[in-house]
């Protein structure tokens, strides 16, 4: 130790002891940043030291630029050295508590800024946001949240010289020539508080660098010799060099899933006008659809490789949240609140960066490898989906993306996008026709489907919750008008002819003309209000009647979905439409004759009206429909004989 005479004391300045009281009786959880800014520090220093190195020969060595740390748990200790380009004895004092650009009287701003948004209830924990403290430049002085002494030894590389730095924080420093010889560099000794003692183990510091520090371009060692950041950057090397190998072990170790390999990644690059560098990856499986809580953002920001933060939500919107992986940008200040990254224009621009390279990359996908596109969909569209609603400013971009079920496949794991069904579609149709259901067996037994089928038209199937309201976000697609089937309004276009001819129908109809219009008359009377109205159908072919949507109103399915969401929801104006082809229809037609029979036909209509709304997934009052099906029962019960004709 340097002797008495040798020794200086100086004050902390003001604000550095309102920081350091701050610090040092902080409750704040991560206390673990402390370890985080000190390699950080350190790394800066190396990197200072490479350039040095690189611009001046003189200052060549051969020597490996890293950082060691050496817990020693007997001690109670924690000492974190680099050979970087260390600190004279007026940087000490300079950058270690007296001079005001050291940025503590912003940073202590900057908490006084989010109290009183807490306090006017702006959101936030309650707690300031203490991990803020390295983008201000005073990284060094969370030191103080684990340790109630502190001791620096630090030799510059333009020095032969070493110089001590020491201080309890409690509002003064010393500093002193250091005793014998002082490598390059500089050492932080941490004398641990007894509630941060457990920094002194390896493996506590293991856990640490591998989780904000794996990515630091300078070895990280434990005195040991261990290595503890051996994964290599792969994001900083030009996407030739990478092998798919590599990308397969960043990714497991991104998301400590041994042997699982990603559906795609997108390696990225940008140096202008802003520098950052990202590769993302998709899982192989969406654990939300088996049930599992909501995914959480899967990007991890970085600043110089540092981490910032993992989770990152402003990185990607929501619907991209399944997205893994890493970004890293030279322009970005460490320690970013998630308030300041939500009004940063850096932030900004790589989310837009960010944004474009996952499209891009899900279309080449879609275009190039078409079966490997279905397996994301299958997973990950529902993501997609949620997208189409949530963001109108890339809506276009997302429905190209969608994939449905349709009409014109047998297989029910099938999907088409829409430009598929545009290019099928013949040039006059004007409409992109769909049809909701809770899956694709219940979609085909829907009577509206019979005019399609007749006409040769395609028509989408909607199986999952969310397609509904995508239609209705999206409202038409390349100039085409999106419609479900179950509409009043159809618009069919005039190339598409009918593929079967039915004259003995057509004239079975005629035949019962007259008794026809009786018959919908007795149906109006007998159903009343709860359709808007009861008409011909020129839609169907085989079933006797189907109900359709009046006034472009919400689809069948869209209905059932909001008033799932709001039991007060409407209900929505139908119209029941009746085949006078159907052999019921026609035999009810030549019954109305005989006015008999009345009674007998509102019945019927009442059924049909029920049958309907059944075959929607619509269940009408179960007393009368019971009631009306026992009848019809002993009506056919009593007109059977017991006699056995021989």
């Amino acid at each position: 130790m340097a002797t008495a005479t040798d020794r200086q004391e100086f004050t902390f300045q003001a604000e550095i002891k309102q920081l350091l009281h701050l610090l040092s009786h902080s409750l704040y959880q991560s206390k673990e940043i402390a370890v985080r800014e000190l390699v950080s520090n350190a790394s800066d220093a190396l990197d200072k030291m490479r350039y040095i190195a690189l611009t001046d020969e003189s200052r060549r060595d051969s020597g490996t630029l890293e950082i060691t740390i050496d817990p020693r748990e007997s001690e109670k200790t924690l000492v974190i050295r680099d050979n970087g380009i260390g600190m004279t004895h007026d940087e000490l004092v300079t950058n270690l508590g007296t001079i005001a650009h050291s940025g503590s009287g912003e940073f202590l701003k900057n908490l006084a800024s989010q109290a009183k948004a807490q306090g006017e209830g702006q959101g936030g924990s309650g707690k300031p946001d203490l991990s803020l403290i390295g983008q201000f430049g005073v990284g060094f002085y969370s030191a103080f949240m684990i340790a109630d002494k502190v001791v620096v030894r630090t030799r510059s590389y333009k020095e032969e010289a070493g110089w001590e730095w020491e201080s309890e924080g409690l509002g003064s420093f010393a500093v002193s020539p250091a005793e014998g010889s002082v490598p390059r560099g500089t050492e932080i000794v941490l004398h641990l508080k007894d509630d941060t003692k457990d920094l002194a183990t390896p493996a506590r510091i293991r856990e640490i660098i591998r989780r904000y520090s794996s990515f630091v371009p300078h070895p990280i060692r434990l005195a040991s010799g261990e290595v503890l950041n051996d994964q290599k950057p792969i994001w900083v090397e030009p996407k030739s060099q990478v092998t798919e190998e590599q990308y397969a072990k960043f990714y497991q170790h991104l998301t400590h899933h041994a042997d699982e390999k990603p559906l795609w990644h997108v390696h990225l690059a940008a140096d202008s006008p802003i520098q950052f560098r990202a590769v993302l990856f998709s899982p192989p499986t969406n654990l939300e659809r088996f049930g599992f809580a909501r995914l959480e953002h899967g990007l991890s920001l970085c600043a110089k490789r540092i981490l910032v933060q993992s989770d990152c939500r402003e990185l990607l919107p929501e619907y991209l949240r399944f997205v893994v992986g890493l970004v890293d940008s030279e322009d970005l200040p460490l320690n970013v609140s998630r308030e300041t990254l939500q009004d940063n224009s850096v932030i900004r621009r790589i989310r837009t960066s960010l944004l474009k390279g996952v499209f891009d990359r899900l279309d080449r996908l879609a275009e190039e490898q078409p079966e490997e596109f279905q397996k994301f969909s299958a997973q990950f569209g529902i993501m997609l989906k949620e997208g189409a609603i949530t963001d109108p400013a890339n809506r276009e971009r997302l429905a190209k993306l969608l994939r449905f079920g349709s009409s014109n496949s047998e297989d029910p794991e099938a999907r088409v996008s829409l430009d598929e069904y545009i290019k099928r579609m013949p040039e006059d149709q004007k409409r992109i026709y769909y049809l909701g259901g809770p899956d694709p067996g219940a979609i085909r037994k829907s009577p509206n489907l019979e005019i399609f089928r007749r006409k040769g038209l395609e028509v989408l199937y909607l199986t999952e919750p969310v397609d509904e309201f995508v239609m209705n976000a999206l409202g038409a697609y390349g100039g085409k008008t999106l419609t479900s089937i179950d509409s009043d309004d159809l618009e069919l276009p005039e190339s598409a002819k009918d593929k079967v001819e039915t004259p003995e129908a057509e004239g079975a109809e005629k035949d019962a003309e007259g008794g026809f219009s009786r018959v919908l008359d007795l149906f109006r009377e007998a159903i009343g209000p709860r359709v808007r109205e009861v008409r011909k159908s020129e839609r169907l072919t085989d079933s006797p009647c189907c109900l359709v949507n009046a006034d472009g109103g919400f689809s069948v399915q869209m209905q059932r979905l909001m008033k799932m969401t709001n039991k007060d929801f409407p209900e929505m104006s139908r119209i029941l439409e009746v085949n006078p082809k159907a052999a019921l229809i026609r035999r009810l037609s030549r019954l109305s004759a005989n006015n008999e029979h009345d009674a007998f036909i509102k019945q019927c209509g009442l059924q049909l009206w029920a049958n309907a709304l059944i075959l929607e997934g619509t269940t009408p009052d179960p007393e009368d429909l019971v009631g009306r099906v026992q009848s019809f029962m002993d009506e056919a019960a009593e007109k059977r004989s017991p006699l056995i004709l021989g």
